[in-house]
């Protein structure tokens, strides 16, 4: 097994130029794009690969979420999304009807046939690096670090954790009776746990460093243990007495990339297959000797048996090819598609991190960290391919006649392309990140928290805008190009006046950095993105300055925005991985799509309104068809645990619910009919939450709604009624998951906000436990102003403007304080910490 530090070094590129959109309907199932998308463009690097039980199917790991193959065809089945970051490790239940694909803190059990998400297993402290199922297909075990958790499958209930190791918990391994798990780690030793009680047996010490890989025989009589001392120790697994010792003298210097990607045993038991650079070698265990070597051109980075024993498949950038176990001939050589997207870097996959389209529409232009390419929209035919920068691509930027591309950087000077030729021309030497006025007379580039505005002809310096506390992060400029708005990580959106360089008003409402900005065709709204935590979209008057309206739904942070040309309709991308259509006359979503599996970074409407484009950090760019009925709402089937009918059950439902307790009659959150709203009812609504695939998601209104005492006492009353249906279990372990997600790990103190303020600020912390807490005010001088007793508070998360504590701009005698900087502490208990903050009036 490979730790994640080695899958990126291993990582090389395998995204390529697009293909005509008719060879694309031909060649690529239709059931890989999301309903409304025409195209999808990219994949991303292998990291593991393994077969079903049944060598039907081959699962293959990759950046972006893990690919289903036919075994014997080589068709492409399903993607199964792996949730926030790549999937290193898969396993098959052993049945096949079940994948276990650990991500991050979290594990997705995932139906093999179907490709309908089944549990997610939550209780991990640090990041699961591997999961595997007992024979019996009933227990998952699972390893972060130096722990490991036991689940029951069925259920996703957890059962037992395993703390004696002391580091990273490297492999794992069930006797085939499934009473015995053995575990290997970095600490050099080898442990046996009950796999049914969780009981630790034995420590084997036998290795002088760190082991890689553990692994039974079949008949579960021998089990196998290999370390980076280049030796494969071979154990008697009922007296555990040591029976061989296979040292290895071929492996070329590279003994640690080695081990680490060691197969099992064949299924006969007689054969191991290890990696060794572009060679895959496959040794007989009762002798020791090397049987047969398989060769490439480049190095390999997991091998894998199936069931059977007749295949052996090994993955390498970009190819798994398979062999005959027994002769070593090759069989076949399956490629990732590499029509659509973009090529990764050595390190890294690349993002889609940018795109853009041509005023006619036409062209698309989308940015990498490695490169940008450039596409016919209509063909899908990929024009030209930009290469050569090292910097971080912002956001590129079309002339108004089409024929030039801007592309600005993070860090060098912005250059442009002509888009005809993909021939390099001249533009001025400022550094950072920057965008075209609609008329093309004016540069405006980002030098962390400047903008510059430079005459785009002649280069000159034509005014500086100042002011920001921290970095600006986005820019648009006003149609008529007479303004420019800014956002920035100090929370705060600005409009310009492009011909004076003055500030004409700033506004103030989003409680983190401000990711996105963007004016409606007309000029008259502006909408904005919140940045870090911060879920929600904002609509203002572009004129007067004052807030239309907010847009929330989305469940990630770090939203773009773009309108449609006819100003009624707003798109926006998230870290959520889900692109919204909204109306900005009612506020309301009008589409929700799905099928990137990362972070959208960009999202851009043609120009002839027929395309919109949304960018991922999984490497890929979508085309959605705006067709009327991708326009029209979603009516989604009311169901009994949807309590406010806003179309999905959500943690505002449970909200009503809990606020309904007692009440009796006619009322929609009597889920279960009964006749009276009680604990039944929260319990099934929490079941129906407990379904999706993610933790509790915490929005504004359960942050200042919801306390651990409540959650407390529901999970009491829940667990006296003895329930034992699957949606009542579901609801009891979904309210043990929120319990755990409303009480943070440590006790902190927040960023007050707004700040700068006149006259007033809330200020965030939170709690770890139940304790006693005092704010206090300091004059820069040390001077107390004032002393805020919030008395003896429950632990939970302080941060909403109902819960956090308030401070009125005002001393202990009621008296406006003046303008300054102030520090406020806050003393929880044993803790303490203190921020500063600025009045400024």
């Amino acid at each position: 097994m490979k730790t994640r530090l080695f899958s990126i070094f291993l990582m090389l590129s395998m995204f390529s130029i697009l293909y005509p959109l008719s060879s694309f309907a031909q060649n690529y199932p239709q059931w890989h794009l999301p309903e409304g998308a025409s195209i999808r463009l990219g994949k991303g690097p292998i990291n593991e690969i393994t077969y079903s039980p049944d060598s039907t199917v081959l699962a293959v790991a990759s950046s972006i979420g893990v690919w289903l193959y036919d075994a014997h065809t080589g068709k492409e089945l399903h993607l199964l999304p792996g949730g926030t970051s790549e999937v290193l490790s898969i396993s098959f239940s052993p049945d096949g009807k079940t994948l276990a694909i650990p991500n991050d803190r979290e594990i997705y059990l995932w139906d093999v046939k179907t490709g309908v998400h089944k549990h997610t297993l939550i209780g991990h402290r640090g990041r699961v690096s591997k999961a595997l199922f007992s024979p019996d297909g009933k227990t998952l075990a699972s390893a972060d670090w130096a722990e490991i958790h036991l689940w029951a499958v069925e259920t996703g209930r957890h059962k037992h954790t395993l703390t004696e190791h002391t580091q990273l918990v490297q492999s794992m391994a069930f006797s085939p009776d499934g009473k015995t798990l053995i575990t290997t780690s970095f600490d050099n030793t080898i442990r046996l746990w009950d796999a049914v009680t969780g009981e630790h047996k034995h420590t084997l010490t036998e290795h002088t460093q760190q082991i890689a890989n553990v692994s039974f025989s079949p008949d579960g009589k021998t089990f196998i243990s290999v370390s980076f001392d280049s030796t494969i120790q071979l154990w008697d697994a009922h007296t555990l007495d040591h029976k061989q010792t296979l040292t290895f003298t071929h492996l070329s210097g590279r003994v640690s990339f080695v081990i680490m990607n060691i197969s099992s045993f064949s299924p006969d038991g007689k054969t191991l297959a290890i990696l060794n650079g572009k060679e895959v070698q496959l040794w007989d265990v009762q002798t020791g000797n090397l049987k047969l070597t398989f060769a490439a051109d480049r190095n390999f980075d997991c091998v894998a048996f199936s069931p059977d024993g007749t295949t052996l498949a090994a993955g390498s950038s970009g190819k798994i090819r398979l062999w005959e176990a027994r002769t070593g001939t090759l069989k076949r050589t399956l490629e990732w598609r590499t029509e659509f997207g973009f090529r990764s870097g050595i390190f890294t996959p690349s993002d889609v991190d940018s795109i853009s389209f041509s005023p006619d529409g036409n062209t698309l232009a989308a940015a990498s960290s490695t490169e940008i390419r450039v596409w016919n929209v209509e063909t899908g035919v990929e024009k030209h391919t930009i290469t050569g920068h090292t910097e971080s691509v912002f956001r590129t930027s079309f002339s108004p006649d089409g024929n030039t591309l801007v592309v600005p950087y993070s860090g060098t000077p912005d250059r442009a392309w002509d888009v005809k030729t993909g021939t390099e021309k001249p533009v001025h030497t400022a550094p950072r990140r920057g965008m075209l006025s609609p008329d093309g007379n004016i540069l405006a580039s980002l030098n962390r928290n400047e903008i510059h505005l430079r005459d785009a002809a002649t280069e000159e310096l034509v005014h500086t805008l100042t002011g920001y506390t921290e970095p600006v992060r986005s820019m648009a400029f006003s149609p008529d190009g007479n303004t420019l708005a800014s956002g920035s990580d100090d929370q705060t959106i600005r409009l310009w006046d492009i011909e004076t360089g003055q500030l004409k008003r700033e506004f103030t409402a989003h409680t983190a950095g401000v990711n996105s900005v963007a004016f409606s065709p007309d000029g008259k709204i502006l909408a904005s993105g919140g940045g870090w935590t911060d879920k929600i979209i904002r609509l203002w008057d572009a004129e007067t300055g004052n807030p239309i309206r907010e847009l929330t739904g989305h469940t990630g942070d770090y939203i773009t925005v773009a309108f449609h040309p006819d100003r009624k309709i707003l798109a926006s991308g998230s870290r959520d991985k889900t692109i919204r259509l909204w109306n900005t006359e009612t506020g309301e979503t009008i589409r929700e799509l799905t099928g990137h599996t990362a972070a959208v970074n960009d999202v851009a409407f043609s120009p002839e309104r027929s395309t919109l484009a949304s960018g991922s950090r999984d490497g890929t760019v979508l085309l959605w068809e705006l067709t009327p009925s991708l326009l029209e709402p979603e009516k989604p089937e009311k169901i009994a645990e949807d309590v406010n009918g806003d179309g999905s059950v959500n943690i505002q439902d449970l909200v009503l619910v809990a606020a309904n307790l007692g009440q009796g009659g006619q009322n929609t959150a009597d889920v279960n009919g009964d006749g009276v709203v009680n604990i039944q009812d929260l319990v099934q609504v929490a079941g129906a939450l407990g379904n999706a695939a993610a933790s509790p998601s915490l929005n504004p209104q359960a942050l200042s709604t919801l306390t651990t005492a409540d959650v407390k006492q529901w999970l009491t009353q829940a667990r006296q009624l003895n329930l034992t249906d699957t949606t009542s279990q579901k609801g009891i372990l979904f309210l043990e998951q929120l319990l755990a997600a409303l009480t943070p790990k440590e006790t902190a103190l927040l960023a007050n906000y707004p700040n700068p303020f006149n006259p007033e600020t809330w200020i965030p912390y939170h709690l770890a436990k139940d304790t006693d807490v005092t704010l206090t005010i300091y004059a820069i001088d040390g001077q107390v102003v004032r002393t805020l007793a919030l008395g003896h508070q429950p632990a939970g998360m302080y941060q909403s403007r109902s819960r956090a504590a308030y401070w009125d701009g005002r001393n202990a005698f009621g008296e406006p304080v003046a303008s300054g900087v102030y520090f406020y502490t806050l003393t929880a208990g044993n803790f303490t910490a203190t921020r500063k903050m600025l009045i400024r009036k």
